[in-house]
């Protein structure tokens, strides 16, 4: 997955209770400034979202705008990307807990944290159960994909993605080829088809054909990973702000503002991208480089 990050970028790991965690920050030049050493940048984190093929790729097009005056950080979380893929039946408890490991040794001081769709509704649980982790929140499209008791993102029959190996199968021909991730891009990631590049669906690819690469996605696919974010809320004591892209499928524009309206202490703004579906940062990079640093600036 290396291949597939901006120039500079290289690749570290941190080992947590799943195994390790691959994550991309700049080594090299443009990024290392002689007169600024690394570990004097205030550390920035940036969390991909789950799905067929996901990986640290999906902010690719943002972090670099922040890595002069940031130590980017930016994981494939375990199970996804180059990260370790450990056989067995993922939980929301495995995420809460190998995401605290991550942020506890990537940073001795809160930061601020990117994320985007389940994952970013992960990070609020992790911010409620461990508020000393975060300086603040990020959030594009945060949902437990039960929101308000309305199940969301599953188009296939539970039944059949419990089989054990139809399931593979159905991962194998839904994700593992060129044809399939463009589609799944296309249909259900972009607002506008032709801003999916061919970039884009080789990284996604790749990630998708690691070995063992469908115990997370199937996990997400069954929806053992759902919860319903609206009972977390109004214990999140962080400042957050959350971005939705317009045209975003499965969590729409209205459930993130009435979500975001559950606590308005801690969320400071709902800003929505107009044109753009779930993913207005790999959609839209330059707008959400923007907005970043408006808002970065202003808490």
């Amino acid at each position: 997955m290396l291949q597939f990050q901006p120039p500079g970028f290289g690749q570290k790991v941190v080992n947590t209770s799943l195994g390790s965690m691959v994550y991309y920050t700049p080594v090299a030049p443009p990024w290392i400034l002689a007169a600024t050493k690394e570990e004097e940048l205030p550390p920035l984190v940036f969390l991909h979202n789950f799905g067929g093929g996901a990986s640290a790729y999906e902010w690719s097009k943002v972090y670099p705008a922040f890595a002069t005056t940031h130590r980017v950080i930016a994981p494939d979380l375990i199970g996804w990307g180059q990260s370790a893929h450990p056989i067995r039946d993922y939980q929301v408890s495995d995420y809460l807990t190998t995401l605290g490991e991550f942020l506890s040794q990537v940073a001795d001081s809160p930061v601020p944290v990117v994320a985007s769709s389940l994952t970013a509704a992960l990070t609020i649980r992790l911010a409620i159960e461990r508020p000393e982790l975060f300086k603040a929140l990020f959030l594009v499209c945060p949902s437990g994909f039960d929101d308000f008791g309305q199940s969301a993102g599953r188009r296939l029959p539970l039944n059949l993605l419990r089989i054990p190996l139809l399931n593979s199968l159905i991962y194998s021909l839904g994700a593992t080829n060129d044809v399939a991730v463009r589609n799944f891009l296309v249909q259900f990631l972009f607002a506008k088809a032709e801003r999916v590049t061919e970039e884009m669906v080789a990284a996604y690819l790749a990630s998708a054909q690691q070995p063992n690469g469908e115990y997370a996605a199937l996990a997400f696919l069954r929806a053992d990973l759902y919860f319903d974010l609206p009972l977390y809320m109004d214990q999140l004591t962080v400042p957050t702000v959350i971005f939705w892209g317009e045209e975003a499928q499965f969590t729409r524009v209205d459930v993130g503002r009435r979500l975001a309206r559950l606590n308005p202490e801690a969320v400071k703004d709902f800003q929505v991208i107009a044109d753009t579906g779930v993913l207005p940062h790999l959609e839209q990079p330059a707008v959400m480089i923007g907005l970043l640093q408006h808002y970065m600036d202003s808490l």
